[in-house]
């Protein structure tokens, strides 16, 4: 019986295994498919692979999970209890601010903390931040909750939310959202950060990503414990046990269209694949740019030419002799520019001085993450991508070292004398590890101008067996975004 279905039973193709990309499989699998999956990493997981040197683990992807009910999902698909595979561990607080005048302010579990500590900063702005978490909530009821997980191909249905976006005055971006209802500058920043964690530029990006300020206060900010790997270890797990076959340190090279259908995928090792449907959970830029040389619509054409890239991100992996006993799990470190930090990163040709940090210490929750009274670190820090031009081979160990000096001076003090097992990714990296199409961290900044129907399209606009999931495409990039894309999936399948 089992060999009559594998016969006659539709098959896709998955190419790339990130979190969108696994989220895919596992819902096409539900939805009757035969499922392959072809990804050119060691491991599953995109770009949250793992590195493990010498006792040191380090997540390399996302560090933080705020909607774990998306996760849920896919394990309840198959009628298995989530808690028996994950164990999420909520954090308190949240976030660790630092200012370069070393004032600090902890975004914490409670809402009561968050006000008193936001008060102590300015009574003012504690007393409008409810009105502001009310604003973030009424566009996360619409924007999250009813469009997250529903395709944008249709222009008449875009056209069709213009109503909404006007009401929410989603021109505007996060900065001029948070500035509404918060004076100070300090918590102007804190609070208009969370876009950088998806690629985007405070002062540009629209401000329906402020439904991030609700999105964590509804479902609270957690860590897996034994990290992000571990979660893509038990979703490996669950793609073998449901049938799913994997093809690890395979790139797709060649796409064959016949007819405006792709006929076949040839990959690196020569070898032909074929399917029915396939899903790309590749940089949608570099799917278009290198692999799909068809003749093409007027949307796909602007996307392709004209779409604007994430920054590029810089991240140093490194241990200590020594344990950071003070130090959060997520703090975030700012210099003393912002606006003009960004437009450096956002449109610079040369690598910033005066740099902003998110530091994670996974080892303030986890202490499987180092060897005994040692400390697990991941600095990343935002940079121009590789379309400025930088020289990373001639560059990066310099900046490195900056980077060290920074952390030093603010946070990790002593860390040049404690610091052992140091190595970074740069934009390069994230070309050539992901090839991600000018080293950007999150593919397509989340414009006003390139999300919904203006981003690249869950169901191929003009290749009728493909589909697209992942930071690229609707609803965006992080975790959640990325998921809901594989929902979006099972609307236009």
């Amino acid at each position: 019986m089992f060999f009559f279905i594998d016969i006659y039973m539709k098959k896709a193709i998955v190419i790339g295994a990130g979190f969108g990309g696994m989220a895919a499989a596992i819902r096409l699998r539900k939805k009757g498919y035969k499922v392959e999956i072809v990804d050119r990493c060691n491991n599953l997981g995109g770009r949250a692979q793992v590195f493990n040197v010498n006792g040191f683990r380090h997540d390399a992807g996302p560090t933080l999970i705020t909607a774990p009910f998306l996760f849920k999902e896919l394990f309840q698909l198959y009628n298995k209890n989530i808690n028996e595979y994950l164990t999420f561990v909520p954090l308190n607080p949240w976030y660790r601010f630092v200012f370069d005048d070393h004032t600090i302010f902890d975004y914490e579990q409670s809402l009561d903390s968050t006000i008193e500590n936001i008060r102590k900063i300015s009574p003012r702005d504690a007393a409008n931040y409810p009105k502001m978490l009310k604003a973030s909530k009424d566009i996360y009821d619409i924007a999250f909750e009813k469009l997250s997980h529903i395709p944008f191909h249709s222009f008449l249905f875009m056209c069709k939310q213009i109503p909404t976006l006007l009401k929410f005055k989603s021109h505007k971006s996060v900065y001029s959202f948070v500035s509404k209802f918060l004076s100070n500058d300090k918590l102007r920043r804190a609070f208009s950060i969370p876009p950088l964690l998806v690629g985007g530029n405070p002062f540009t990006t629209t401000c329906i990503y402020s439904l991030i300020h609700y999105l964590e206060r509804a479902h609270g900010v957690y860590f897996a414990m034994g990290g992000t790997g571990k979660i893509v270890l038990e979703l490996t797990k669950l793609l073998e046990s449901i049938g799913v076959s994997v093809r690890l340190n395979t790139t797709i090279e060649r796409i064959k269209i016949d007819n405006s259908r792709i006929s076949e995928l040839i990959d690196s090792h020569g070898k032909v694949h074929k399917a029915d449907v396939y899903v790309s959970n590749m940089d949608p830029l570099h799917l278009y740019k290198n692999l799909i040389n068809q003749e093409i619509n007027p949307s796909i054409f602007f996307k392709k030419n004209f779409s604007k890239t994430s920054m590029g991100l810089f991240v140093l992996f490194f241990g200590t002799k020594k344990r950071y006993e003070n130090v959060q799990h997520h703090t975030i470190i700012f210099g003393k520019e912002y606006k003009k930090l960004l437009k450096k990163i956002f449109k610079g040709n040369e690598l910033p001085y005066d740099i902003s940090i998110y530091l994670h210490r996974p080892t303030a929750t986890d202490r499987s993450f180092a060897p005994k009274n040692c400390d697990s670190f991941y600095a990343l820090v935002p940079v121009p991508n590789l379309k400025a031009n930088i020289n990373w081979h001639t560059s990066g160990n310099a900046f490195k070292d900056h980077v060290i000096k920074v952390l030093s001076d603010k946070i990790l003090f002593d860390l040049e004398n404690n610091i052992v097992e140091e190595f970074y990714m740069s934009p390069k990296s994230f070309q050539d590890n992901y090839l991600s199409h000018q080293g950007s961290g999150f593919s397509i900044a989340p414009y006003f101008t390139q999300s919904a129907w203006f981003r690249f399209h869950n169901k191929s606009e003009i290749i009728k067996n493909l589909y697209l999931v992942g930071a690229g495409t609707h609803p965006g990039a992080g975790i959640p975004g990325v998921l809901s894309s594989a929902k979006v999936l099972e609307r236009v399948l």
